[in-house]
């Protein structure tokens, strides 16, 4: 199998650095290293080219989750695999990429994604969320799992996510326009098609975010409002039921054992992610500057007509 590794970059600073450079440690190397690189202006399209990898510049104001995404999908013509890093998530060892792509021997993987494991420094809060989101067990998914899993059966994350590409164009590649999650939209399509989603828990990065409240309601209004423009997922796929509960006893669990006085914040950033996943549900009754203002995807909102929201499948 050949193999290209893609990477959208835009002012990735010192994160960016320690991907470059991870990638290059790699003991099974990518055939191509392709970063696309938006308008940065900390030297980050220079850390690609110093690393000897594929460079592809455009305006900022052109980055779409999605779009961008099929852009390097469509460029990289003679490569059976696409994985997918974000500029801050660190290959956790030589083997990582090595590790992802053997369950592609399995011919019905059309997705696989790797474990997130917390990067250093991170509080027990911003931990938690990888460690109950990212499990040691390795898993394969398929459509008789969403009865069981609902809506989780199709989750993935590009921060560290290898497609087979075939696969990925049968099913019209990344979704464009897309506000976040493009990855769980592909993946859906791909249960939908047949075929099988592995999360492949030895293949690891270290990625976590230690989100402001703010941050953390903005970030689940968008999810929200992913909800409402591509409503086929709930009514396809149907919500995890019973996950946002076995979230909050998981973290309170987690929390009483290594940081008990970190409960009252969890429960305020609980109560945020809920208002902010509500909002974005029913962002259509939200003054216009409101959903911009509230998101953490602003661009998204200059360039969108509020029709196409709530639009069918396509």
């Amino acid at each position: 199998m050949k193999v290209a590794l893609i990477v959208p970059v835009r002012n990735g600073g010192a994160a960016w650095a320690r991907c470059a450079a991870g990638i290059a440690a790699q003991s099974r190397q990518p055939d191509r290293v392709l970063v696309i690189d938006s308008e940065s202006t900390d030297g980050s399209d220079q850390v690609a080219l110093d690393h000897g990898f594929g460079l592809q510049r455009i305006q900022a104001r052109d980055f779409d989750h999605g779009g961008t995404r099929q852009l390097a999908a469509e460029q990289c013509t003679d490569c059976d695999i696409l994985v997918y890093l974000t500029q801050d998530a660190e290959l956790a060892d030589p083997d990582a990429l090595r590790r992802l792509l053997e369950v592609f021997d399995d011919a019905q993987v059309a997705v696989a994604y790797g474990r997130q494991l917390p990067r250093l420094g991170a509080g027990p809060i911003e931990a938690h969320a990888r460690l109950f989101n990212y499990p040691a067990q390795c898993q394969l998914r398929t459509s008789k799992d969403v009865q069981t899993l609902g809506l989780k059966a199709a989750f993935t994350s590009n921060s560290f996510c290898a497609y087979r590409r075939s696969d990925l164009l049968r099913i019209g590649g990344f979704p464009p326009r897309v506000i976040v999650s493009e990855d769980m939209v592909t993946a859906a399509r791909a249960l939908q098609a047949g075929r099988a989603v592995a999360y492949v828990a030895d293949a690891c990065v270290l990625h976590s975010h230690g989100y402001t409240l703010a941050q953390e309601l903005g970030r689940y209004f968008d999810i929200g409002v992913l909800h409402n423009a591509e409503h086929w997922l709930l009514e396809d796929f149907g919500k995890a039921d019973g996950e946002g509960l076995r979230f909050v006893v998981s973290q309170v669990a987690y929390l009483l054992r290594v940081a008990p006085w970190r409960l009252p914040e969890a429960a305020v950033r609980t109560v945020f992610k809920y208002l902010g996943y509500k909002a974005g549900l029913h962002c259509q009754r939200l003054p216009p500057r409101w959903r911009a203002a509230l998101s953490r995807q602003p661009g998204y909102w200059g360039a969108r007509d509020m029709r196409d929201l709530r639009r069918a499948e396509p």
